[in-house]
This record gives structure tokens, sequence and C-alpha cells, in this order.
């Protein structure tokens, strides 16, 4: 077997040997990296899925406590993790939450159709493109909306098939910055004298890198019994809900035009406010900043005279900068000789609970209606504890549908059914409740926020 030749070379010349065959090595690397007409390769281009992650995505809304992880405050409400390397897989074809977009058919995004992807709809101000239809807050919530140039760029990108990998939009869309939503806000205007009501928290102030949420009790202005056909709310931006509820113990009820915080200055929880909030039933409520909403044909909400509303209105404000908040509320009545059916709240409460301490417990409870009757809405209400509210029809060809679910005993969804919900007499609906009691002790159903809650609330009319 042959020595290496440099075994045979004097030192000095296999120090110079091994010098040359290095330099050549390297020269041989670097020029193994150009193409062939000597230049160097350019780099790879960008993808347009990873410029949405890095522009708009990650700064904007894998934040924390809106869709950065699954510890995140508002999680059990979306479900939905933005961040870099899940977010893709999290948005494909995936259905979402959000119960009318379920409704609609409508995905986290679906390739080659933005019209049915809810992250286009859930960034775009405009209520044009989807037929004036509502699906929940404005996103990014608490921060600015989005641009011009932005929502065009993820709506090119779902068209041109959701890719993760290929540059398939114009990137200098992302340096449009031409404003999507219009800053100046314009007041919902009141019904005309004697055709309704208006009622309105005011112009509030949003601190910096705050959340604020608030009610004010305020008469809704009827000296006599009045009947509502059609509601409208106006919000600002940054709204994430507005609740309007009537009170089960009218007595107890807190002082009128008193603007009361959930949260005190340092974030936490106003207990006096907390209180008020269990002798609440729903009246009407919206997560969108623009809603109306028409009650059938010759059916109206009852509304008993001299009634008053606690206001409930809630901004995030994701900024450096104070903002703005303001809810309007329209009620448009019509003559009592033109309604056929007296919409009522439903009001089906399960007081009988019992959940042991450190224990996951589902109750549930079945509820029936005396007489034929139809449900126009839903929502829920349950306390800190409640991880799931579920609503099923119970009896008749239903038998067992869900028709409401609610992961967020903070902010409920309120489902509004096109079609009512026909129930017989005898036939009814069945809430099932999942609670995780953490505690150290029994908690059952009461007043107070340390107690616990099961309600179905909504709109009906019977036959």
């Amino acid at each position: 077997m042959k020595k290496p030749i440099t075994e045979s070379m004097p030192s000095a010349a296999r120090t110079l040997y091994r010098s040359i065959w290095l330099l050549t090595g390297l020269t041989v690397a670097f020029t193994g990296c150009q193409d062939p007409a000597g230049e160097p390769a350019a780099p790879e281009e960008v993808s347009s899925f990873k410029l949405i992650q890095e522009r708009i995505l990650t700064p904007s809304c894998a934040v924390s406590g809106c869709h950065a992880s699954e510890q995140d405050g508002s999680f059990n409400q979306h479900k939905l993790v933005l961040s870099a390397g899940q977010s893709l897989r999290n948005l494909l074809n995936v259905t979402p939450t959000n119960l009318s977009a379920r409704t609609d058919g409508i995905v986290r995004v679906k390739p080659f159709n933005s019209l049915q992807s809810l992250l286009f709809h859930k960034v775009n101000p405009d209520p044009a493109h989807h037929g004036g239809k509502s699906y929940g807050t404005l996103m990014p919530l608490g921060r600015d909306p989005l641009s011009v140039g932005q929502i065009e760029f993820i709506r090119r990108w779902i068209e041109a098939g959701a890719p993760e990998k290929g540059n398939v939009a114009d990137t200098t869309l992302l340096n449009d910055r031409t404003p999507s939503v219009i800053t100046e806000f314009e007041p919902l205007a009141p019904p005309a004298s004697g055709e309704g009501f208006q009622m309105t928290t005011g112009v509030f102030d949003v601190a910096p890198n705050f959340e604020r949420e608030l009610f004010i009790r305020k008469n809704v202005g009827n000296s006599s019994d009045v009947y509502v056909k059609r509601m409208q709310v106006r919000m600002r931006t940054n709204s994430h809900h507005f609740v309007a509820y009537s009170f089960a113990n009218e007595a107890a009820a807190p002082q009128r035009g008193l603007i009361r915080d959930l949260r005190n200055p340092d974030g936490t929880y106003n207990f006096l406010t907390l209180l008020s909030m269990q002798n609440h039933v729903f009246f009407a409520g919206s997560q969108s900043p623009s809603f109306d909403y028409t009650f059938p044909e010759g059916a109206a909400l009852e509304v008993p005279a001299n009634m008053t509303l606690d206001l409930n209105s809630h901004y995030v404000n994701k900024t450096a900068n104070s903002l703005k908040g303001e809810a309007y509320f329209n009620l448009f009545t019509v003559p009592k000789s033109s309604v056929k059916h007296i919409v009522r709240t439903l009001n089906w409460a399960n007081t009988n609970l019992n959940l042991p301490a450190r224990t996951r417990t589902t109750v549930s409870r079945t509820f029936t209606a005396a007489k034929p009757m139809k449900i126009l809405a839903l929502t829920s209400h349950m306390h800190k504890l409640g991880e799931k509210f579920i609503i099923r029809i119970k009896g008749g060809t239903r038998d067992g549908q869900i028709v409401y679910t609610s992961t967020d005993w903070e902010h409920p969804d309120m489902v509004n059914f096109p079609t009512p919900i026909s129930l017989r007499a005898g036939e009814g609906l069945t809430s099932e409740i999942t609670y995780n009691n953490t505690t150290a002790k029994t908690v059952s159903f009461g007043l107070s926020s340390e107690d616990e809650m099961g309600i179905i609330f909504g709109y009906y009319y019977e036959d």
C-alpha cells in the first residue's frame, strides 16, 4: 500500500502543500455557490405566508392575552393559536368556534376562497363583503386595524390557495398603509319621535394597555308598556361587546347613572360590580360594532313601563395611547295592535347545583314547554367555574341536537335563529354544563361571585 505523498516530503514542503490544498478547497466551495455565469445565487424568496406571519400575525395577533398560546385568557373562547410554527395548521380548513360562521359553512381559511374564510372576514371592517353579516368583533382587537394593503395581501394569498411556500401576492401591498377604518366615529341616529328610544353609555376613556368594562343603569324612557320590533347597536372600534341587562330583582338594582367598572385601575376585579352582575337578566346584546336585528313578522318584545336597563360596554386597548369608548342602543317600537306574538325573555335556570371541591362536574337539566313555543335566540349565563355550556333540543324529530355552545363564561355567544326552533308542549331544551371547581369547598347555585349559575337566556314567543 502506498504512503500518502506528503509523508515523503520535507516538513516545510508538507506545510506548503496543505495550505495550497486548503485554499483550493475554499475556492471550490465558494465557486460552487455561483451560477454558471459566475454570479452568486440569489437568496430564496420569502414566501407570502411567512410575510403574513412576520408582518401581521406575530406582531398583531399572536400576542399575550390574544392568540399567542393556549394559556391566553381568551383561548377558551376562540381556541386559536397563531404563533409561528402553529398558525397555518390551525387555520387551513379548520372549523371555527364562531357559531355564525359555522352555520354559514365558513372555515378559518379555505384555500382559493376568501369569502368562505373567517380570517378574511375578521380583519376586514367592510361588512358589504359578506352581505352585511356579523361574525363578531373586528381583529386585531385592541390594536390598530389592518391597512387596506395588508387585508388585500391576505385575500390574494387565500385566493392563490393559501400555500405555505411560494410568493403568490404582491409584496408591495404590505407597505400600503391606507387606513381600512374611518377613524371619525359616526353616532347612531335615534329613532324618530314616537317610534322608539335611544340609550347610550356616553363617551369614556380606555387607558393604554388596559381592558375596560363598565356598567351604567339607565331608564329606557317609556312611561307605559311598549313593544320593540327592532334593535340597533353601534360602537366605536376596539369594542369587545355591548349587552343590555334587565334585573331579576329591580329593588336590588344599582344606582341609576353611576358608572361601575368591572376592573380596578390595577386590573383586579371590583367585587361590588361583580356582585351586581348576579342580578342580571339578558335583554339584548352584540359582539359586532354594528348590529341590527328585527324580530320575525308580527312579533315584538314587550318592555314594561318605566323599565331600566344596565348598559354593559367592554373595550380592549393594547396600544400605548388612550382611546375612546362609546356605545349606542336603539329600540324601535310598534303599536300593540300590530303585534300577533309577544316576545318574552327566556329564563330557565338550573338552581340544583352541587359542585364538589377540586372536581370537574357536568350537570344537565331539562326544561319543558307548557305550550307550543318558538325560540328566536339563545345565550347562556354561568360564573367563573363554568368551562362549557351546551344546549340541546329535547324531544321531537331534532331530539338531542346541539343548538348552542359557549366556552366563555364572561362573554357568552348570543345566537339568533333565522328559522325559529319550534317546540311542542312537553318538548324543551336541555342545558349541559361542565364546571371545574378548583376551590377547596363545595360550590352551589347562588348570587355571589363565589357561587355558580347555569341559566339559559333567550327570546321566545308562544304559538
